[in-house]
Order: C-alpha cells, then structure tokens, then sequence
C-alpha cells in the first residue's frame, strides 16, 4: 500500500489512513430534496453504510446499530426508504459497564454526507484519496478528508483501538453519523427525535467545529484547540423582484435585475452591527492570557476596552470579522430567460448566519430596513435560532480539555462560536454539554478548502485526532 511506504514502522496507523481513503472515495453527495437540480444518489448510499462493517469489523461485532433519518420520505430523497422504514442515519450504541448510565451517554458525532465537487481545479481528484507528499507530509486529498468523513473515521478507529485493546466504557456511548447535514440535517433531527421519546439526555455531545489552529488570533503564535459551546444560527433568504418585462431595446429605468441589485448593494452597504458577545469575550480573555506586550494587557482587559476590540477584530479579515456579528452573504443570483428580453423576475438567495444575542426575527428586519423597498419580496427558508451556550466548565468540559492535553500537553483551549451550522444544534433540545470541536491540527489553507477546491487532511493531524477521540472515550 501507498500507506505503508510513507509510513513503514506504522501499519496500524497505516491501515488507518487506508480506511479514511476507502470512505473518501464514496460520493455521498447531498443534495436538496426539492427544487431545480438532481437529487443524491441513494446506492452511493448504500454503498457507504455497507462499507463499514468490512472496515471497522470490531465495531460492528461490539456495538448495536440503527438506521434512521428525516421524515421527508419518498423515491427522490435521501432519509428513508419508499415505505418509510429505513433511514440512513447511523446510531451506534456501545453499551457501558454501568447499568444506571444509559439515560446519560456519551454522543460522538460527524457526517458522512459532502458538498459536490467536479475535478476542475483540483489538484488531485475529488473522489480519489490520492495519498501523496505534500510540504514534506503525507496528506490525503478528496472530498470530506476534512467535512466530515475525517471524523467520522476517526471516531470508528478510536472506538476500534479501544475494543482491540478490550476496553469498554463506563457509560453508555452514541455514535451519531448524520446523512444530510449538508442539506438539512433531517437525520440528526430524527435521531434527537428518538433520543427524546427514550428519555435520554447526553452527559456530553461531541460533533464538528474549531480545531487546533494557528495565526487566527492577534498576537497569539502558538496553536491553540477552540471549542465551540455555542453555533451561530442560520436561516436563507430569498429576495425577489416581479414585475413587467417587455423587450430588451426599450427598458425601463429600473427593470427587476437593477431593482434587485440596489437592494444588494443596500445591504452590502449596511452590515450587521459587530459586537462581542459573551462567550467571544471569553475567548479574547482566555487567549490574551497568552500574548504578551501591551496587546496582552488590552486582551485580557477585554470589558474595558471592547470598542477598540471591535474595530480591531473587523479589520483583520473575514473570518476573524464574522466572529462579531451576524453575516450575510449572496450565493444565488436568477433571472432573465433569453438575451433580448427584460426579465420578468429577479432573485437573490442569501445565507445567514445569525450571531448569538440576536433572534432569526430581529436579523431579516435589520435586512428589510437596510434595503428599505417594498417591491423587494423576502422569503424566509429553514430558520434556525442561534444555540443555547454550553458551559466551559464542569465534568463534561474537563473530560475533554484533560483528553486534548493528553495527547498535546500543554496545548492552549479556549470557548469560541462556531459560525457554520452543524447537526449537534438538533442535540441541545436534549443536552446542556454540546461542544464542537473536531481534534485536527489546520493550516489557515486548509480551512480554506474546505467547501472548496483541494480538501486535504495530512496524515500525522488525522492520526492525531483519533488519538483524542481515544483519550476522550477512556474517561467516559
């Protein structure tokens, strides 16, 4: 194997990678279930679940498997068979040794659904795994490498190690592997569905997030793992203009596309308010702790000098910005039906992700007045509030921090919002300790990639985090 010439005094780490790269070359592309488009293929499906039990053999002897997921139903979805019976959201059930912790899991999470990629601009395909050197590491390049087969593989080797090794958990542990979270996240929904009738309340949820990162932060050098308590909501919007069109040599002096565009560039113009909301002010506290100079002083005094913060943190780019406030950003633009004629509709798709301290409400008002024009029709789709916050501290916290020290002594964590969506929000309905964080060590490029061209992994980060996930579940 590729593997086992990169890494020859480790075949165990070896067939590992190999079992990243067999799961990364399976297209599990999500896609919507409704509207213009193609749907998912659900033999590639198939193909994934039916993968697994060669792969990580251990698991599927020890552990208690369910297939469930959303009730949309139906022959062009992706949750359940046509009858309605079968999902392809994975729930695993490692039974603990103590008979009085079952209603109080542990839940590991990930999800094993990915965005579409084409081989255009990649460096290496998408689909193929191709293991190579890359900046003197082996890496693995393809689709989900990262989001979010990486952790899913991870979390079955770990739980593989730990079954070789005969050890079994003191409580219960969940492993929840969504099937759409990409889309919808109907499965995870579903599964914090059953979960709930069950009367099961997690004494901790673990899904994606912040990793173990460098140079996000001003004045910080070393790395440090940040921890997501809390998840930015998320809702999109359509903006829509409708009115007559006519042909393109005599246009009116505002046809539906140039009212659409002012409405967007009203908007462009008039950003959410920044601010620092309290566990953002944790988390420049926390890491101030660490830079030194007078930087630190004003890191750590983060109440007394907030307004500066602000204007600080805006300017030092995207993603350090939308840390600060609620983000808008146009992903879909239609119109028009042929190049001589005036549309007779024109519309924009906006995704937002609503910072916490704000309600759904509250963020399309502050959209409708900075556009401020009633012919602008605004739709809203799929509203999600931002999460309740999961505290930094208590038995839940500590096992994690002393899991991640382990493996990187000394190795700086910190609260943070995740700003993207993942499934664990369907899990705070039902426990007070969700936390995301996938235990990978990411450069600022390949954070980039992810959504993007040139998904990668390198092989000592992955190997890394599935030492994590082991040291976690030996204190569960």
């Amino acid at each position: 194997m590729v593997a086992d010439a990169l890494m020859p005094d480790a075949p165990a780490d070896a067939r590992a990678v190999e079992r990243l790269r067999a799961l990364v070359r399976i297209p599990t592309i999500s896609r919507p279930t409704s509207g213009p488009g193609p749907r998912a293929d659900r033999s590639v499906f198939e193909q994934f679940i039916a993968a697994l039990p060669g792969l990580y053999p251990r698991v599927h002897a020890a552990l208690e498997r369910e297939r469930l997921g959303g009730a949309e139903g139906g022959t062009d979805s992706i949750g359940t068979d046509p009858d309605g019976t079968t999902g392809y959201t994975l729930l695993y059930r490692w039974r603990g040794t103590d008979p009085d912790a079952e209603a109080a899991p542990t839940v590991l999470m990930a999800h094993y659904d990915v965005v579409a990629a084409t081989e255009e601009g990649w460096a290496h395909p998408p689909f193929a795994a191709e293991l190579v050197e890359h900046e003197g590491e082996p890496t693995v390049w393809g689709r989900g490498a990262i989001d979010d087969k990486g952790a899913l593989a991870a979390v079955l080797e770990a739980v593989e190690r730990l079954l070789e090794a005969g050890f079994t958990p003191r409580h219960d542990v969940l492993l929840l592997f969504g099937h759409d979270e990409e889309v919808a996240g109907t499965g995870a929904q579903a599964v914090a569905d059953v979960l709930r009738e069950r009367r099961i309340r997690p004494s901790l949820v673990l899904d994606e997030g912040g990793a173990i990162v460098s140079g996000v932060f001003p004045g910080l050098a070393e790395p440090a793992a940040l921890v997501g308590v809390t998840e930015k909501g998320i809702t999109t919007l359509t903006l829509r203009v409708e009115q007559h069109g006519g042909h393109a040599a005599s246009p009116p002096p505002l046809a539906a596309t140039e009212r659409l565009a002012r409405a967007l560039l009203r908007l462009n113009a008039r950003p959410a308010r920044s601010r620092l909301d309290p566990t953002t002010r944790t988390m420049i506290r926390t890491l101030g702790a660490r830079v030194r100079g007078p930087l630190g002083v004003i890191l750590r005094r983060v109440d007394l000098f907030a307004p500066l913060l602000v204007r600080v943190l805006a300017r030092r780019g995207p993603e350090t910005a939308a840390l600060l406030r609620t983000t808008r950003a146009v992903t879909e633009l239609r119109a028009g039906h042929a190049a001589n004629a005036l549309p007779e509709s024109a519309e924009a798709t906006i995704n937002m992700r609503i910072a916490p301290g704000e309600t759904v409400a509250e963020a399309v008002e502050t959209v409708r007045r900075a556009i401020a024009d009633d012919a602008v029709a605004i739709t809203v789709l799929l509203p999600s509030e931002p999460s309740p916050v999961s505290p930094a501290r208590g038995a839940a916290w500590d096992d994690l921090t002393a899991a991640i020290d382990e493996v990187v002594p000394g190795l700086l964590v910190s609260p943070y919002v995740m700003m993207q969506a993942s499934d664990a929000r369907f899990l705070t309905a039902i426990s007070a300790h969700v936390y995301r964080f996938t235990p990978f060590r990411l450069s600022t490029a390949e954070r980039a990639c992810l959504h993007a061209k040139n998904e990668r992994i390198r092989v000592a980060s992955y190997l890394e985090g599935v030492r994590v996930y082991e040291a976690l579940l030996r204190r569960r």
